[in-house]
């Protein structure tokens, strides 16, 4: 599956704001619209869109949060996108780009604890649950590498 991450330019920005997740999906996750207009105030966030070919499918975010810690804290598959494998792909791409980091040994990812989708994606990808998150709110997961 050829599933590439794509800066988030003036180009492509509205087809990343025009991705939706389930309805149910929702209220656990912030809207690309939001993720994005985050990211122009906080410059440490790497926003990216998420593509299979010329075709965007999905969204992701991160930041790197010290020298040895990414966190991946946006991530989300369109609708019509989803379990068709779209989603391990590009966590798959993000974890390797990641890995090129210098100095990067820990990728943090949180997800709504009763989002047994994630959970199990994470799992399969080789993260671990630590516990909640400081808010109480997510589980914390997290891949060495």
């Amino acid at each position: 599956m050829a599933i590439t991450l794509r800066e988030v330019t003036r180009e492509n920005y509205e087809d990343i704001c025009e991705l939706e997740v389930a309805d149910d999906q929702k209220r656990h996750l912030s809207s690309n619209i939001e993720s994005l207009l985050e990211s122009k105030y906080y410059d440490t966030l790497v926003p990216r869109g998420i593509y299979y070919g010329d075709e965007p499918v999905g969204f992701i975010m991160g930041e790197r949060t010290s020298e040895s810690k990414v966190e991946i804290f946006r991530f989300m598959i369109d609708i019509d996108y989803q379990k068709k494998g779209y989603g391990r792909a590009a966590l798959e791409v993000a974890i390797a780009e990641i890995r090129q980091l210098e100095g990067v040994s820990e990728i943090q990812i949180c997800y709504h604890p009763d989002n047994e989708v994630a959970k199990q994606l994470y799992f399969k990808l080789g993260f671990k649950e630590v516990g909640m998150d400081e808010a109480g709110e997510d589980m914390l997961a997290v891949l060495s590498v």
